[in-house]
């Protein structure tokens, strides 16, 4: 309606960036690498400057800030400027053992508190109220996202919830394929462009089962597939040769799912407390 005030993209424009990279033209991601190297100095770059030191056009940075829903060059400059104002100094960096656990643990706060504002929270809800309801959910990964399939399907599997996790690919696609309309999809992974994964999540699309993905970046071929997406992650650091970051939150994500369902199911206390019984007669 007229007069109401234009909504603005959620969370922080950098995660939105970091998100968004894959999908952008080669002149959209020299524009993003640009940005995301200094974005305190972008701040005090006209869109000229900006446009010259990457490489592109004037017409490149319009689009990429159009790409990021904002309303021009000028929103982008605001909105680094109130997220490089509030944001922690960096750790101090150093060379060794020491310097590296501080980098890491240090990136790692970091992401977490970026997924704070980086998850949809409505789709979050949406996609905790399908899990709750769900007959039968279905967990897939490969890779570095397997375990994480597997935690999450355990534990939604103490609180009532029939779910499983084939740690086979082949398990997986045929599992998916023979999932029944009702049933739900979880599909982690932190690129989402993961070949096996992709044909999993299909073949239960095809099946008729709800499609969820947990996954890193905004436009991926699993965001394109899936009915619903969880998008958190995390920029890499130099001593991450794959993103760890991101995987300690889609954990966290998950996690935040079980304890969403759990509040959702009536008969989740009752079925924890039986695990935890179970689980307690293999303890010493």
């Amino acid at each position: 309606m007229d007069g109401e005030p234009e909504a603005r993209p959620s969370g922080s424009v950098r995660d939105r960036i970091r998100g968004l990279t894959p999908s952008l033209s080669p002149a959209g991601r020299r524009i993003a690498e640009a940005v995301m190297r200094d974005p305190a100095r972008v701040v005090e770059l006209t869109v000229t400057d900006l446009a010259v030191e990457s490489g592109t056009s004037l017409a490149s940075v319009v689009r990429f800030c159009q790409e990021l829903e904002l309303r021009g060059f000028g929103d982008l400059k605001l909105r680094l400027a109130a997220e490089t104002a509030r944001s922690p100094a960096a750790e101090p960096g150093g060379s060794g053992p020491r310097g590296i656990l501080q980098e890491v643990l240090h990136s790692s706060a970091q992401a977490l508190h970026a997924a704070a504002t980086a998850v949809d929270a409505d789709v979050f809800a949406r996609v905790a109220g399908l899990v709750a309801r769900s007959p039968h959910v279905f967990v897939i990964g490969v890779g570095t996202s397997a375990p994480l399939a597997q935690d999450c399907a355990y534990r939604l599997r103490s609180v009532g919830v029939l779910a499983e996790a084939a740690a086979d690919v082949h398990v997986q696609h045929v599992g998916a394929a023979f999932l029944r309309p009702g049933a739900t999809c979880v599909a982690v992974s932190h690129t989402g462009q993961t070949r096996e994964t992709l044909a999993a999540a299909d073949a239960a699309k095809a099946a008729g089962a709800d499609t969820v993905a947990v996954t890193s970046f905004h436009r991926s071929p699993l965001t394109e597939l899936c009915g619903h997406a969880l998008v958190a992650g995390s920029v890499e650091t130099r001593h991450q040769i794959e993103a760890r970051a991101s995987r300690l939150v889609h954990a966290a994500v998950l996690d935040a799912l079980h304890s969403a369902v759990v509040q959702l199911r009536a008969g989740s206390p009752a079925a924890a407390d039986l695990a935890a019984r179970i689980v307690a007669e293999h303890r010493i």
